[in-house]
């Protein structure tokens, strides 16, 4: 599979392969309410399998190289877990399998994994239940097994932030797919403390008296404000430092609500203070290093002022004091003719400010539906602003197992192709080959790809580790690259 082509030049043979571009291209995949994936529950096997493939085959043909991939919506999961049950979205009955031993994370890992694309595994912490679940809950949900950590606000059931069992359980489900499972990042949103409640023009306090009283008596003294956030911070510590201990070559990324607080910057409005209502203390996560990339929320066109993109994004920036990765989100499903109507140029005129801001290196777009859409031209506009293959950030300050040096074998039969593996598959991000042309292809597996012989090009092939690292590559002088298909 073809996982990105092609860029033309002029044509000379090269010591050395040309520069690639570095840029994050991703889309969330959104399961929650059946957003992107499945576009409905029950669905055959055959049928979700399709689905994600044609979501992982767009991604590839618009040059993007990363999927956001919701796997626990709500204290459910879209992979075989040993802490809870399968999710609703899936099947229509929550903890019903798939059948046939079917899992759809790690179907799309395999599948991503040859058209080299990464998959981060995206989680909500702390959501128990979601009012489009229209199923009955499992005798193992955690509203089920411990009612007394979960409770309802407003349409949803929420679990409680601050409870250990709480940041245990959740950090046990986090741990596990990024220890048993291929992907590439472990990601969570705005979803901290639930957004706020209104009844009757009045907020409605989260119920979590009962612990914050229990943490008074037990000698605690902060406000409730900072217990809450604490709370939240010790969980997002307690991830990074985990991945970094057990999985340290699995990026954690956070997309918090865009603004950090109203008022910051000067002339920035907000609904919402996500410090102060969220309990999330994102610039603190971001100016501590305590996640790999931070992808705020973008979500308002670039004249609208009170939240203008190009003065939250040169913010972020400036904030960027780990110099970790900067990856805004963007509302391209803003897109969608019925529901905001945004042109294409206004996320393709976003992208190109991101480029030019010298601290953010590629951005997210929610979601996947409204590239596979097309909505307003979406799709056709991301192919010219994506008509350059780029291969991920390399992130520095990250391990990486050693993939070694790549092993390629050329086979001068007509027509010639050549093989390729890694002494240790484990460490391989991807497999960047590259010809003179500046033709590029990306794929995470091992396999052969035919070529054309071409007495004034030359083909390089090498292996970008798990972290963005390039190793040494090797030449074949008088061939290029063919549009065929890397067989396997």
């Amino acid at each position: 599979m073809i996982a990105a082509l092609f860029a033309m030049s002029t044509t000379t043979t090269q010591a050395a392969p040309p520069e690639l571009k570095r840029e994050f291209r991703a889309a969330w995949v959104a399961t929650v309410a059946n957003i992107d994936y499945p576009t409905k529950p029950g669905l055959s096997v055959d049928q979700m399998k399709s689905e994600m493939v044609a979501i992982l085959d767009k991604c590839a043909e618009l040059k993007m190289n990363a999927i956001i991939f919701q796997v626990r919506p709500h204290a459910d999961a879209l992979y075989k877990s040993s802490y809870e049950p399968w999710s609703y979205y899936l099947t229509g009955k929550q903890g019903q399998a798939p059948t046939g031993g079917f899992d759809p994370l790690a179907f799309t890992i395999a599948e991503a994994r040859k058209r080299g694309i990464q998959v981060h595994a995206w989680f909500n912490p702390y959501r128990a239940d979601h009012p489009s679940h229209k199923s009955e809950l499992t005798k193992d949900n955690i509203a089920v097994t411990r009612p007394d950590l979960v409770k309802p606000y407003g349409t949803f059931k929420w679990m409680i932030p601050t409870a250990k069992e709480v940041q245990d359980r959740s950090y046990n489900v986090f741990m596990e797919v990024a220890t048993k499972y291929d992907v590439d990042g472990i990601h969570i949103d705005d979803y901290f403390y639930p957004y706020p409640v209104t009844t009757e023009g009045k907020k409605v306090d989260f119920p979590d008296a009962e612990f914050y009283a229990s943490y008074l008596q037990s000698g605690g003294r902060l406000s409730k404000s900072d217990w809450r956030r604490k709370g939240v911070d010790d969980f997002v510590l307690r991830v990074h430092e985990g991945l970094k201990k057990d999985a340290p070559h699995v990026q954690f990324g956070i997309s918090p609500f865009g603004i950090y607080r109203p008022g910051i910057p000067e002339g920035i409005k907000a609904g919402i203070d996500q410090y102060d209502e969220l309990y999330a203390d994102a610039l603190k996560w971001y100016e501590l290093g305590w996640c790999d990339y931070m992808s705020p929320q973008l979500y308002w066109p670039i004249t609208q002022t009170p939240q203008a993109f190009p003065v939250l994004l040169n913010w972020w920036s400036q904030s960027n004091k780990k110099n970790i990765h900067l990856w805004p989100g963007q509302y391209t499903s803003r897109t969608n003719p019925a529901d905001g109507n945004w042109k294409a140029t206004e996320v393709t005129d976003q992208i190109e400010l991101v480029r030019k801001d010298k601290g953010s290196t590629g951005t997210i777009h929610f979601s996947m539906k409204a590239i596979q859409n097309n909505w307003n031209g979406i799709a056709d506009a991301l192919k010219n602003s994506y008509a350059e293959t780029a291969i991920i950030p390399e992130s520095p300050w990250m391990k990486s197992p050693n993939p070694g040096t790549v092993e390629a074998v050329m086979d001068k039969k007509m027509p010639p192709s050549l093989r390729f593996s890694a002494p240790n598959p484990k460490g391989v991000g991807l497999f960047v080959l590259q010809d003179s042309t500046n033709r590029a292809i990306t794929t995470a597996e091992p396999g052969a790809i035919q070529l054309v012989r071409d007495a004034n090009s030359t083909v390089f092939i090498r292996i970008m580790d798990r972290v963005g690292k390039l190793g040494q590559f090797k030449a074949f002088t008088g061939y290029r690259l063919s549009a065929q298909a890397i067989e396997r």
